[in-house]
């Protein structure tokens, strides 16, 4: 199933103007604040009337503006998690689930029921009520409602701002889950680049209203002319898979026919991992370097240098088929008279690499 959306509304300060498919998995609305992403997801969700537009799941049309069709609300088949749970505090976790599974269509199938409690780890959380629940497990309930309406698709409205960090990894992975084990598309809205990176399998970088860029999430996210938060939440994705764990806390991902030595990581030797990388942890050197403790050192080709508005420069680089993002002073790239073409090394220090930086790559559909 696929949504295409395009929707056209006059905002304060500048006009909405998209158009975007988002297909099965996940893809994230990515931009500053302010940039229009709640605008799109509220006008798909029906609790905002555009100007112009058309939205459509497949053969459900949720609204066509020029045709005069706008299906209300709760006709639309879709899921809602917002910022904050909005679970009904007195009813229990079982019941705010059950709720969620009143609107689904008597086709549901038997046993979902099952599947989304144990996708979620949320079975000890049933007799419970809200209050009795940390931020994260609210979410987990948040989400399981929202799958047992049976949706054509989800729409998430940056569902981990309200969460502190450590709460933040607790529930990414469930998502991760919910982009591989769902075959619905799922909108998202985020400003982080980091999670952004972990779970999406498409992007839409959008600023002042406009999609500055849209493709895979390590296409978008690694593209210089793409930069929705500025230069410095810029970085790359890179997929890699665990190939040891060593006894001084460390993990080695092989990657592009090289190594990555990271903070180990709690998966299986074997497992696929996506590995987001910030520009301004790469160092670049003209030679390979030597009585360095930074221990990552890889050989890589300048593809694109791009000059800043400040004493900065983005420099793009590439190994195999991935790409890397460094951030350096204009002043260094003139040293080393940095040039497209050339070969370089890209200095990576393994403890600038934070665990929540680190996710499952998406299982192939």
């Amino acid at each position: 199933m696929t949504l295409a959306v395009s929707v056209q509304h006059k905002l304060s300060g500048f006009d909405l103007d998209v158009t975007f498919e988002a297909p099965p998995g996940i893809t994230v609305l990515f931009g500053r604040s302010g940039a229009g992403k709640t605008t799109i997801v509220n006008a798909v969700a029906g609790l905002l009337k555009p100007d112009g537009g058309r939205v459509a799941a497949d053969d459900l049309v949720l609204f066509d503006i020029e045709n005069d069709l706008w299906l209300p609300p709760h006709k639309r088949r879709l899921g809602y998690v917002f910022q904050d749970a909005r679970l009904f505090p007195h009813l229990s976790v079982r019941q705010n689930l059950l709720y969620g599974r009143w609107f689904a269509p008597g086709t549901e199938p038997r046993g979902s029921f099952d599947q989304i409690i144990e996708m979620l780890g949320i079975e000890d959380l049933l007799k419970r009520r809200p209050a009795a629940l940390s931020g994260g497990e609210k979410q987990r309930v948040a989400i399981g409602r929202a799958l047992l309406a049976n949706p054509k698709l989800i729409l998430a409205d940056e569902p981990l701002s309200s969460l502190d960090d450590a709460r933040k990894s607790d529930i990414l992975p469930y998502f991760e889950r919910l982009r591989d084990e769902t075959k619905i598309p799922i909108l998202y809205v985020s400003h982080a680049a980091t999670e952004v990176a972990r779970i999406a399998t498409s992007v839409v970088a959008l600023e002042k209203g406009r999609v500055t860029r849209q493709g895979p999430a390590a296409d978008v996210l690694s593209d210089l002319s793409v930069a929705p938060l500025g230069v410095r939440a810029t970085g790359a994705m890179i997929e890699a898979v665990v190939k040891s764990h060593h006894s001084d806390g460390l993990s080695a991902l092989a990657t592009e026919g090289t190594q990555l030595l990271v903070p180990r990581v709690d998966h299986p030797i074997g497992t696929k991992l996506r590995v987001w990388i910030g520009a301004q942890d790469v160092m670049v050197a003209t030679s390979r370097p030597n009585g360095i403790s930074a221990l990552n050192v890889l050989e890589v080709e300048i593809k694109e240098l791009r000059l800043g508005s400040g004493p900065g420069v983005m420099v793009q680089l590439s190994f195999g088929t991935s790409l890397l993002l460094a951030r350096i002073t204009r002043r260094s790239a003139d040293a080393l008279a940095l040039k497209p073409g050339q070969t370089v090394f890209a200095v990576i220090k393994a403890v600038s690499v934070p665990r929540d930086a680190i996710g499952d790559a998406p299982s192939p559909r």
